[in-house]
């Protein structure tokens, strides 16, 4: 935290005090009048930088500071290097413009700047004596604490002396109601717990403890905070103030209560390293966000952490020099100077009596310098240009006061913003009409475009700073996206994620990931909440979803549940095992028949075939042949022209099958009785018979086949009912009724030809072709009454696989039952093939 406030009763008492020292000559109270006649009555404080010029710019900076001390309560005063480079940066700013042609060529800057000690009461007297002294400064480019900066914008804003701060945030100090001359090139805090806000809500953290230190400004923060993140779901665990000085009893008490990393005080971080207190995410504010101090003891706890930090400059061209061009011949012209050399090198100057940091007799005990001493052979935080960030402002600071100066002398007489067109003199103005043109500034400072809002605040931008640990050990300040104000709210805050090193992997803070939703408990706030997994066919693809989405009819959740994806197309295809493997039995079975038909062919002339009505086997071969080749219209992607054919083929093939074999035992049945005296029944059981009774039976199933069609065909469909995540392209029947009739009408002429084929069994013959037509007729019905409750319990892919099995069994059986016999005969039996054998009884 950047500020320590006085009760303000003590401090306007301590103001009222320090004004019964100016005396006011003329002009009526409160006026600039009034303060231009004003002598400061007392001893004037000579440890300054000065030069003099048209218009002299004053400046305030910490200097000195004395900051808490967790584990010794004596005071200690110490040195800043840093603010020294603050320093020196206004003069070079100053000293640059000087240079300039084409930026105030008429009028010199001049500097008057003091050390404020980071204490109201310091400040509040080095104030005076810039408004006051010899020397008078219209302008304050001052404090860096913004309690500071309130203290003396109250005691000096009745004078409208514009003061312009480099690193006072609180956005309290953006009311110019009550802070009318107050301007800063520091974004408020407002924009930066926006940021703060938008980060938090970017990685899904959605519990955040908070802390602070036991301060006005702190809470105000805070209270800003939460109410910016409330927003974007963000709910606080915890938020815990602790006294501005820790006891070990207030430490312990705030460690057992969040157990979570805390803040930039070097003690508090010891102890929670002490407790080992690891392995979670820091947030730092801009405060601490470039405290590499913090790094030396600590940089296991801190690796990862993430913070915002104002804008730093890349370079600004010829500081370097201008800092490191120091040498002991000259730097005596300047206390602050003298003291940083001494305190860099830790030796003494002849002629100089600083005794700031240490006790006299320790000062005393140091070597006198030697004047070989050389900036570039010691590390300070004085010569260190690569985080320019305060000192950048600073040099904003100035160029804001030269540009507003700048607009000031183009003024033309007659066109003036003041009273009956006026203009102010650039050289002789006064503190309310210089306020006025730096609050329409509009100009660029080293590629970048500076300009200020309606309460005299800049446009934020911070750069996004992650916490990285070099090989050797040191920290490495690695920037990692940005934050713009700027620009739309939904593109302001920008991160390269790849670029971030987190303290133990990736922290995934979010309770709900995708693929589950928010279910609110009831009666608790509104972050208290459980995780509920989406239901089946729904997804939710981001952190905290308050409801899943159902996908498409074509889509299905992946496992995660947090994307729809195709869902699996299932058929019987020719590429899978389960298809080419009825495939292959399709064909063979097809082949085996052909083969038989070309034995039959060759061996047509010999009593074995003829005997066996060789025109009916014929007629039998070629229609096994059709009913194995059916098989394969059952396996590839279904579409309607193929489920019309493979039904009525599947149907009409067996019906000519079962019809040869009905024909063929009706011949065999009849051929008996034919025989008794006076029968003429064998008339009509003639070629011509055989080959109509064949038809005719046929003819009855394609007359179903053709209502079926006419009626209500069969079709391709894709079914998502069976299961969710599969899409089974399929035929249906259309009409059950259909479908069943085939099907019965097979059965109907199997149970004829079973029944005549029974009868005939035991006539004598010794190839007596029922018997076998009766074994082959069992191994049919064996199949299909297997086949039908199968059928009906399956699905998909396997209920096709299922029907061409019953097609192939039913083929198989008729061949080999039917014909094995005589192939055998045929091919290894050739003694039996005669007429005499075949007539014996």
């Amino acid at each position: 935290n950047k500020i320590r406030l006085l009760q303000w009763p003590v401090m306007a008492l301590l103001a009222a005090k320090l004004l019964m020292f100016l005396s006011v000559i003329s002009g009526k109270p409160g006026s600039a009048a009034a303060l231009d006649n004003c002598v400061f009555l007392g001893e004037e404080e000579k440890n300054s930088l000065y030069e003099d010029g048209d218009v002299v710019v004053g400046g305030l900076f910490p200097l000195h500071y004395s900051p808490v001390d967790y584990s010794d309560s004596s005071l200690h005063i110490y040195f800043s290097s840093r603010a020294l480079r603050w320093m020196q940066t206004m003069t070079f700013a100053i000293k640059e413009i000087n240079q300039r042609s084409d930026l105030l060529p008429q009028i010199k800057l001049g500097f008057h700047i003091r050390d404020s000690c980071d204490d109201i009461p310091v400040s509040l007297r080095a104030a005076l004596l810039l408004v006051n002294g010899q020397t008078v400064s219209s302008v304050i480019i001052g404090d860096a604490a913004s309690g500071v900066s309130m203290a003396l914008l109250r005691s000096l804003g009745s004078f409208h002396i514009p003061l312009v701060s480099y690193f006072a945030s609180c956005s309290c100090l953006s009311n110019q109601k009550e802070f009318p001359t107050f301007m800063r090139t520091m974004p408020s805090d407002t924009f930066q717990v926006r940021a703060l806000a938008r980060l938090v809500s970017y990685f899904s953290w959605t519990w955040v403890g908070v802390i602070g230190v036991e301060s006005d400004y702190a809470r105000f923060a805070i209270q800003l905070f939460l109410q910016e993140s409330v927003q974007y779901g963000v709910c606080a665990a915890y938020t815990y103030f602790y006294p501005v000085v820790l006891s070990q009893h207030a430490l312990d008490e705030l460690l057992d209560v969040i157990q979570v990393p805390l803040n930039l005080y070097k003690f508090l971080i010891c102890e929670v390293q002490r407790r080992n207190i690891s392995g979670l995410q820091w947030i730092a504010s801009e405060a601490w966000a470039t405290a590499k101090s913090l790094w030396e003891k600590s940089a296991d706890l801190l690796k990862g952490t993430l913070g915002f930090a104002i804008r730093r400059a890349a370079v600004i061209p010829g500081l370097k020099q201008h800092l490191t061009c120091l040498s002991p011949s000259h730097i005596h012209e300047s206390a602050f100077l003298a003291e940083f050399w001494e305190e860099t090198f830790k030796c003494r100057l002849n002629g100089s009596v600083n005794s700031h940091s240490h006790g006299v007799g320790s000062y005393l005990d140091r070597p006198l310098c030697e004047g070989t001493e050389d900036l570039s052979d010691v590390y300070s935080p004085y010569s260190d240009v690569t985080q320019l960030r305060v000192s950048y402002n600073v040099y904003k600071a100035v160029y804001l006061v030269a540009h507003a100066l700048q607009d000031m002398s183009n003024c033309k007489v007659g066109k003036g913003p003041f009273l009956h067109g006026t203009c102010a003199d650039p050289k002789s103005f006064k503190p309310w009409q210089l306020i006025h043109y730096m609050k329409r500034a509009n100009f660029s400072a080293l590629g970048e475009k500076i300009n200020f809002d309606q309460n005299g605040d800049p446009i934020a931008y911070y750069d996004l700073l992650n916490w990285q640990k070099r090989p050797d050990g040191s920290l490495h300040l690695v920037k990692v996206g940005f934050y713009d104000a700027s620009m739309l709210a939904g593109r302001s805050l920008v991160i390269n994620d790849s670029a971030i090193q987190w303290p133990v992997g990736k922290q995934v803070c979010s309770l709900c990931p995708p693929g589950s939703r928010i279910v609110r408990r009831k009666g608790e706030p509104i972050c208290c909440y459980d995780c509920v997994p989406c239901a089946e066919g729904e997804v939710s693809n981001m952190t905290d979803s308050l409801e899943c989405l159902r996908c498409s009819e074509d889509t299905w959740p992946n496992n995660e549940r947090n994307l729809c994806i195709p869902k699996t197309i299932e058929y019987l295809s020719y590429h899978e095992f389960m298809g080419i493997l009825l495939c292959v039995a399709s064909l063979l079975g097809a082949c085996l028949s052909i083969s038989i038909i070309a034995t039959f062919y060759t061996y047509k002339d010999t009593p074995l075939v003829r005997a066996n009505n060789m025109e009916l086997s014929f007629l039998l071969l070629v229609f096994l042949v059709v009913c194995f080749l059916v098989g394969l219209l059952f396996i590839g992607k279904p579409s309607d022209w193929l489920c019309r054919i493979r039904y009525p083929a599947f149907g009409i093939s067996f019906a000519l099958c079962i019809s040869c074999l009905l024909a063929k035992t009706a011949v065999v049945l009849m051929a008996f009785r034919a025989t008794l005296p006076g029968s003429n029944v064998m008339k009509w059981f003639g070629a011509k018979q055989q080959r109509a009774s064949v038809l005719l039976g046929t003819a009855v199933q394609v007359i179903i086949c053709l209502i079926w069609l006419l009626t209500s065909p069969p079709h391709a469909t894709s079914n998502t009912h069976y299961h969710s995540a599969t899409i089974i392209i399929e035929c249906v029947t259309g009409s059950e009724v259909g479908f069943w009739c085939v099907l019965g009408y097979i059965g109907i002429l199997a149970c004829m030809c079973f029944v005549m084929a029974f009868l005939a069994r035991k006539l004598p013959d010794n190839f007596n072709e029922a018997k076998f037509i009766t074994f082959s007729m069992l191994i049919f019905f064996a199949v299909w009454v297997t086949f039908i409750p199968v059928y009906v319990s399956t699905a998909g892919k396997y209920t096709v696989a299922v029907h061409i099995f019953a097609v192939l069994a039913s083929a198989f059986g008729l061949l080999f039952c039917i014909f094995a016999p005589k192939c055998y005969i045929l091919m290894l039996k050739p003694e039996k093939n005669s007429k005499k054998h075949i007539m014996q009884r």
